[in-house]
């Protein structure tokens, strides 16, 4: 494994853990087994190597979700949307990368706002429209009786949120009870709304 990939690596752990502001370079330097200038000959500094984790963490956790959706692509819509919940909340107790940029999607850093929302929004857009699009496949199977699939999916974000930050402040027990208690009710609802509508 080269230096720059080793320093990305090791990165993530330390980010992940301390978050921005805790985080060393020289701690990082030392993690690797090179001196803290060397950093400097594949990184412009602390806020570029950050940067290029949240990135890397960014394109990884994609990826996880993308295998995730294929992989279960054979079960019904509603155990698919319910399990991805799910697996984010296990990815967040066993993965560098999922705490990471859980962390920053709810704490960015205040000095790099910008820089880590303007990564953090084209990811939540992506599962949105992931989400979206995974319904208007059901309502076309004849699987889903529900005609707002953009109104859905953007409840469904919300109702994530809501599961998700608990992970970071309570951890995986009461993100777990609020998945079991607003699940039904927010599956029951979409379709509920929809019935309404067509009376």
């Amino acid at each position: 494994m080269n230096a720059k990939r080793m320093l990305l690596d090791t990165a993530l752990t330390h980010f992940a853990q301390e978050g921005y502001e805790g985080a060393s370079l020289q701690k990082i330097a030392e993690a690797v087994g090179i001196k803290k200038p060397s950093i400097y000959a594949h990184f412009k500094g602390k806020d570029d190597l950050f940067l290029s984790t949240l990135k890397n963490a960014l394109k990884e956790e994609k990826r996880r979700i993308t295998r995730y959706i294929v992989s279960r692509r054979e079960q019904p819509l509603e155990n698919r949307l319910s399990g991805l919940l799910e697996f984010l909340q296990e990815e967040y107790t066993r993965s560098s990368e999922s705490k990471f940029v859980l962390r920053m999607a709810f704490f960015p850093p205040s000095s790099l706002y910008d820089e880590v929302m303007a990564m953090i929004n084209p990811f939540l857009d992506s599962m949105e429209k992931r989400v979206v699009q995974l319904m208007e496949q059901a309502k076309a199977e004849g699987s889903l009786q529900i005609e707002e699939s953009v109104d859905a999916a953007v409840a469904y974000m919300t109702l994530a949120d809501g599961v998700l930050v608990e992970m970071v402040y309570g951890g995986l027990p009461g993100a777990q009870r609020r998945l079991k208690a607003s699940w039904p009710i927010y599956w029951a609802g979409i379709q509920a709304v929809e019935a309404r509508k067509g009376q």
